[in-house]
């Protein structure tokens, strides 16, 4: 025995997209509860899930945290670092449905993420625009600090009664969609090719239409409008290209980077069954049930998948390090 301690590893961030899935689960089944008759015991289960996973993933990152410089290497980890976003990101969707039974405790914490959402995000930006990298790293969950925290942020000040502030956040997730995107995509189509543990992230580029549509969804009420026409256009453009890709899916061996599916799925489906609830008939209930079952089960499997990976492993990209000019 050498007497030497063993390092203490800390849960790579992409772990975070586990509590974040499942808040977007229960965000489904509480969303199909008036105009498919869900049970709201479902939804209200997996809002409580949600909530100690979330809340359990960030103790057990904490605890591998022996100084500063550790949290600082992981928000700069040029892959693992954009998925910090999904603590405030998560956690406003917390807050937000604890503002049900709660309002004023729960509107405070909506403030209190978007704070932090806002200042990890300026922080992210200003490094893209500061600090050349390698094109290898960039992925889908270059979205997260810009365009996701700007979109979930905007229905959670809506869903507490700040719809002004929310247009505001609106704005900037389309804007950063539109830039990020575009980066994207251009890395996307001129390579390199995306590392297999690294291909579910591509799910997180599909996401925007869906998340602005129950932004705005919350904002603007249940009504038919132009908006929810160009958004769900915009969302069957990117999730059918993944109807191509399950194939490619299923080959590579599973990692905690298939949570970055879940969210989105999640969504997506519960833009779709709002959506379908402004031309209600029995078609379209069936269809939303469809929905519904769906994302469940997509859920589901990654859920079941990952109790496999438990006790949690470091991330295959954990060792890489940006360099600093």
């Amino acid at each position: 025995m050498t007497g030497t301690t063993p390092a203490r590893t800390r849960l790579p961030l992409n772990t975070l997209g586990i509590g974040f899935g499942l808040s977007g689960l229960a965000g489904t089944w509480t969303a199909a509860a008036a105009p498919l008759g869900a049970p709201a015991v479902v939804g209200d289960a997996l809002w409580f899930t949600a909530a100690s996973v979330w809340a359990a993933t960030l103790v057990r990152y904490a605890a591998g945290v022996r100084r500063p410089r550790d949290l600082i290497d992981d928000l700069r980890h040029p892959v693992l670092g954009p998925f910090a976003a999904l603590a405030p990101a998560a956690g406003s969707l917390l807050a937000a449905r604890l503002a049900e039974p709660f309002p004023a405790v729960g509107a405070g914490l909506v403030w209190v993420m978007l704070a932090l959402s806002a200042a990890f995000g300026a922080w992210f930006v200003a490094g893209l625009l500061s600090v050349p990298r390698d094109a290898a790293t960039l992925h889908g969950g270059h979205l997260l600090p810009t365009v996701a925290a700007s979109l979930i942020s905007a229905q959670s000040l809506a869903a507490v009664g700040h719809r002004g502030a929310a247009g505001v956040l609106f704005a900037a997730g389309l804007v950063f969609w539109l830039l990020i995107g575009s980066l994207l995509l251009t890395r996307f189509t001129t390579g390199p090719d995306v590392p297999g543990p690294l291909l579910p992230t591509l799910a997180i580029f599909s996401a925007p239409p869906a998340v602005a549509g129950n932004a705005w969804w919350t904002m603007a009420g249940p009504q038919q409008s132009i908006p929810h026409e160009v958004l769900l256009g915009a969302m069957a453009a990117l999730l059918l290209p993944h109807l191509f890709l399950i194939r490619r899916y299923t080959r590579i061996p599973f990692v905690t980077g298939f949570w970055a599916l879940t969210f989105t799925t999640a969504a997506s489906a519960t833009y779709g069954i709002r959506l379908l609830s402004l031309t209600p008939s029995t078609a379209h209930t069936v269809i939303g049930w469809a929905v519904l079952v769906t994302a469940t089960a997509v859920v589901g499997a990654v859920a079941v998948r990952s109790l496999a990976l438990l006790p949690l492993p470091r991330h295959p990209f954990a060792g890489h390090r940006l360099q600093h000019g």
